[in-house]
């Protein structure tokens, strides 16, 4: 469940951690003898390793035979994960990781951008700023590795230092800057327009219903009358973060169906206690996948509307298993359904108020760079939820 396809050229990246999650429902050991080999690959490699006059490297074989297997499949949500990549993935899963504090976003050139310096990172003590131009990482040229590798590099052992050049103005400065372990945000919540709440859930992910529902109960203290969530670019995350969030928001009844590629079926259901306020739920073609169906379950028990752009359509949920090598691979092993019994894919939800934007505004609100009120989705969301609040209260 980590789809970027082609998002508006632009790629933002918190400390240089990849966001790459979905509804990946578990994290379990694959077994090889629970199948019977591959006598072709066996062969072929040994011919490779034998015969070809040049060097070739066992490991890379293996990795891009392990690609072109899940590639095969024609899903798009199966994914392989290398062996040397499989802790960051890891750390993407818990919102944690090993960084530098910045987010940076790809330029044309190839270069990036430095948007934003973590307050008390150890970037902004190292005297990096936002509006750096990232250059090069320990020497290397980023334009000429690229994203990935130039992450790699930032990326390391906590307590260890990396040296990142920038270009500020017409100078070029080298910087050694430690890295330090980060928890990442997974929801955040403030007080908007006539006390309305603003709950954006990040992800799905680790800590998410705890920091959801923290942010909720804050806000309904300081005296919300209303709450609007923004899922929008949200990339989905894991089951049973998202039912938490369902139940603490919805009455009894069905959450989440979940159906097996054995044909075992799993239900989900919530409680009698709900919060009873008027909801709305922003979303965009970048929800995906639990993001989708937190909008369809507020949507289907009337709890909320739903407002922006139609979701993309995941309706597949995946599990990681670990292989023996200490690769991995995120295989689509089965169906979720709403709480109607609706399954999102390749259908995805329609807003109840569809509010299209112009590619510059959608690539601003990915970036988080608007205030509230510069938000036409927010302020049709705004809009939409003032006319359940009671103002007498």
């Amino acid at each position: 469940m980590k789809n970027s396809k082609r998002f508006l050229q632009i790629l933002s990246y918190v400390l240089v951690a990849v966001v790459a999650s979905g509804a990946t429902m578990a994290m379990l050991k694959f077994n090889p003898s629970m199948t019977g080999g591959s006598s072709k690959l066996n062969e072929l490699s040994g011919l490779i390793q034998e015969r070809f006059i040049g060097e070739a490297d066992a490991t890379k074989m293996e990795n891009a035979a392990a690609a072109a297997m899940v590639a095969s499949l024609g899903d798009e949500w199966s994914y392989y994960i290398s062996a040397a990549d499989y802790d960051n993935y890891l750390d993407q899963m818990s919102n944690s990781y090993v960084g530098v504090g910045i987010t940076i976003q790809l330029r044309e050139d190839g270069y990036l951008d430095i948007v934003q310096v973590s307050e008390g990172g150890p970037a902004e003590a190292a005297g990096l700023k936002a509006g750096d131009i990232l250059t090069k990482v320990e020497g290397r040229d980023c334009a000429e590795i690229g994203i990935e590798e130039t992450k790699n590099l930032v990326r390391g052992q906590e307590n260890t230092q990396v040296v990142m050049t920038v270009q500020r103005g017409e100078e070029y400065l080298d910087f050694t800057v430690e890295r330090r372990y980060f928890e990442t945000p997974v929801a955040e919540g403030q007080m908007i327009d006539d006390n309305i709440g603003y709950v954006t859930i990040y992800n799905f992910d680790e800590r998410c219903s705890k920091e959801t529902i923290a942010a909720i109960e804050k806000l309904v203290a300081d005296g919300a009358k209303a709450l609007i969530f923004d899922v929008r670019n949200n990339p989905g995350g894991y089951k049973n973060e998202l039912v938490k969030v369902l139940d603490y928001l919805l009455p009894e009844g069905p959450l989440f169906r979940s159906e097996y590629y054995n044909g075992h079926t799993e239900l989900d259901e919530s409680d009698a206690n709900f919060l009873n306020i008027p909801m709305a739920v922003l979303v965009n073609q970048k929800s995906y996948s639990a993001a989708e169906f937190f909008a369809a379950a507020l949507h289907e028990y009337d709890a909320a509307i739903v407002v922006g752009e139609q979701t993309y359509g995941k309706g597949y949920f995946q599990q990681t298993y670990e292989l023996s090598d200490g690769s991995a691979v995120g295989l689509s092993v089965g169906k979720y359904y709403t709480p109607d019994g609706n399954n999102l894919a390749g259908v995805g939800l329609k807003p109840d108020i569809e509010v299209p934007v112009d590619e510059q505004m959608a690539m601003k609100i990915y970036a988080r760079t608007l205030n509230y009120d510069q938000d036409p989705q927010i302020l049709a969301a705004i809009e939409g939820v003032k006319s359940g609040i009671d103002l007498d209260d």
